[in-house]
């Protein structure tokens, strides 16, 4: 029995087959392993059970490549497999067919496939701390180590700074980046991925920053995984 079986969850990763910037992207080997393979791995590494992950796709050759995994599959519909469908719109959809099916589910994860790299050993205990909260939803979040504003007008106006203010002195802000999301079957419901009451997990190092969206993207992962594997060698 996996460590995850007694928990009301499911894991799903969307991966759609066409991208327009990225042509065949969740389908792209990283360390000679599919894009979509190492979010399957994780979760099962993490001791999610096979029967608790969904890879949810409109693409034969991606759902081929999950049923290597022995995990679940899930066809998505051609409706739902639009430039401008929502995730949100996604995860609906499946929640729906847990519902009519009497599959457990108070809380889905999302693990998006363009974010490759997630803390280790962590997924279980953040499932539990939200399931026992009064939270909808828990997020990941990178710091905002930048300088940024609005150009008006044909003039740069700072946002988050005064002009000369050391970097140091910066506000500390921070940014979704797409590494986990555990979301409530009740937002979920309400077409919603993240509430405003989300549970913020921070994620300093630079490794979780990555995220898959053009081919350089991929080169640049590719470079720090190679750089990771010779790190632990």
């Amino acid at each position: 029995m996996s460590a995850s079986s007694h928990l009301p969850v499911q894991v799903i990763i969307p991966a759609r087959k066409n991208s327009k910037r990225f042509p065949k992207k969740n389908k792209a080997l990283l360390g000679g392993i599919p894009l979509v393979a190492h979010s399957i791995q994780y979760a099962l590494d993490e001791g999610v059970s096979k029967d608790q992950i969904w890879v949810n796709s409109d693409d034969p050759e991606i759902l081929e490549i999950a049923k290597g995994y022995d995990v679940k599959l899930y066809p998505r519909l051609e409706g739902l497999a639009e430039d401008t469908t929502s995730t949100a719109a996604v995860l609906e959809d499946q929640l729906n067919f847990f519902k009519k099916n009497l599959i457990p589910c108070e809380a889905i994860v999302l693990l998006q496939v363009t974010n490759p790299f997630r803390p280790k050993g962590k997924l279980l205990q953040w499932i539990t701390e939200l399931l026992g909260s009064d939270r909808s939803s828990l997020c990941s979040f990178s710091p905002l180590n930048k300088k940024f504003g609005r150009i008006e007008k044909g003039q740069f106006q700072p946002v988050n700074y005064q002009p000369g203010q050391r970097m140091q002195d910066l506000e500390a802000l921070y940014y979704e980046n797409g590494c986990i999301y555990i979301t409530k079957a009740t937002l979920i419901a309400d077409s919603k991925v993240i509430g405003k009451d989300a549970i913020p997990i921070v994620m300093e190092d630079i490794l979780y920053t990555v995220d898959i969206d053009e081919k350089f993207d991929l080169e640049l992962a590719e470079a720090l995984l190679l750089l990771r594997n010779e790190k632990i060698q």
